[in-house]
């Protein structure tokens, strides 16, 4: 998708305001945060997941534990191509046993790489909860997982792409839309 032809879903302060929004949202399902813990999907659900946590802190004037996991190795549509497969590194540095763990990725689309996040989460450990927070919910679901923190419902073709961008791996702020098949 060339992004010089994409639309703006979102721009960075909007962006900014939702996830302040997701933040409350989290403290209101999880009145206790002692047992509470984040893990975010690499590569952009990991930088959503330690924004979350930054708005969290400034909420509650705690630190949560960030994580983030890489669940390539456990897709179950990749495993089917045979496709030589490349993962980042784990990087959990806390138990995920008997805690309540925000699974934090930036767009649920089919639900395959949630669903592969939260087999690998269960080879780490085993928590008393999982939920599940997305910037973008794009639809097209092919297993029954659905969003407990949802920043914004964005109904999309099955060919269309959603591009979350963050300054920490992209250099801005934005969300973008467009067809599959353009050049980027």
């Amino acid at each position: 998708m060339a992004e010089n032809h994409a639309s703006v879903i979102l721009n960075a302060q909007k962006q900014r305001q939702i996830i302040t929004r997701m933040a409350h949202e989290v403290v209101e399902r999880n009145r206790n945060l002692d047992d509470f813990v984040i893990v975010g999907i690499v590569t952009r659900g990991a930088v959503l997941a330690r924004r979350l946590a930054r708005e969290l802190k400034r909420i509650t004037k705690r630190d949560i534990p960030v994580g983030e996991l890489d669940p390539t190795l456990y897709r179950d549509d990749f495993k089917r191509t045979g496709a030589l497969l490349g993962a980042k590194p784990t990087e959990i540095p806390f138990s995920v046993d008997d805690k309540t763990a925000l699974l934090v990725d930036d767009v649920l689309f089919t639900g395959r790489t949630v669903n592969a996040a939260m087999a690998h989460l269960f080879d780490i450990g085993r928590p008393k909860r999982i939920q599940l927070a997305v910037l973008i919910d794009r639809g097209h679901r092919e297993l029954p997982i659905r969003p407990d923190s949802c920043g914004k419902n964005v109904p999309t073709q099955y060919v269309e792409k959603i591009r979350v961008r963050f300054k920490e791996c992209d250099g801005r702020d934005v969300v973008l839309s467009g067809l599959a098949g353009s050049a980027e």
